[in-house]
C-alpha cells in the first residue's frame, strides 16, 4: 500500500511539472534585460533536442520505488538485500527516465543577418515554426544568448 501511494505521489508530481504556460516563458534572470534586436532570414532549420535534466525526483523517487519492490522479493536478509538491489536499480531507471521526460524538441536554425555577411546558429526550443526564406527577429543579450522569433 506504502509503494502504491509512493508511486502515485511521483507520478503527480511527474505530471505537474510537465504542465507548461501558453507564451514564452521567461526566467526571473531575463526579466528587465535588455536584448539588442536584428532582422534576418532564415537560411536552414534542422529538428535538434535539447538535452534533459536528471535531478534527485528521478533518483530518489526511483530509488524508493525500487526498494520496496525489491524488498517483497524474499524473507529475513534476502528481503534485505533484494531491497537494496531494487533500490540502485530503481535509481538508475528513475534517474534516466526523468532524462528523457525533461528533454525538449528544438530547431537549430541557421539565420543570416541582414545589412552583414553574418551568420548565426542559434538552437531554441520548436516553439514556433520556421521556414527556409522567412524573415526573423534575432534577439541577444550581452552575454551571448540568442533568440528567433518571427516578425
Amino acid at each position: 500500500m506504502r509503494a502504491l501511494w509512493s508511486a502515485s505521489m511521483m507520478t503527480l508530481g511527474l505530471l505537474s511539472a510537465a504542465c507548461s504556460s501558453h507564451g514564452t516563458l521567461y526566467s526571473r534572470h531575463d526579466a528587465q534585460r535588455s536584448w539588442t534586436v536584428r532582422e534576418g532570414t532564415v537560411v536552414q532549420v534542422v529538428e535538434a533536442t535539447i538535452e534533459g535534466q536528471s535531478g534527485v525526483i528521478g533518483t530518489y523517487g526511483g530509488g524508493y520505488v525500487g526498494h520496496e519492490i525489491g524488498r517483497t522479493i524474499g524473507s529475513g536478509s534476502g528481503s534485505g538485500i533484494a531491497g537494496a538491489v531494487g533500490a540502485v536499480a530503481g535509481a538508475v531507471v528513475g534517474k534516466q527516465a526523468e532524462k528523457s521526460a525533461t528533454q525538449k524538441k528544438a530547431w537549430e536554425l541557421l539565420v543570416e543577418m541582414n545589412g552583414s555577411r553574418e551568420t548565426l546558429a542559434i538552437i531554441q526550443p520548436a516553439d514556433q515554426n520556421f521556414d527556409e526564406g522567412e524573415k526573423v527577429r534575432v534577439y541577444t543579450r550581452s552575454d551571448g544568448s540568442a533568440r528567433v522569433a518571427k516578425l
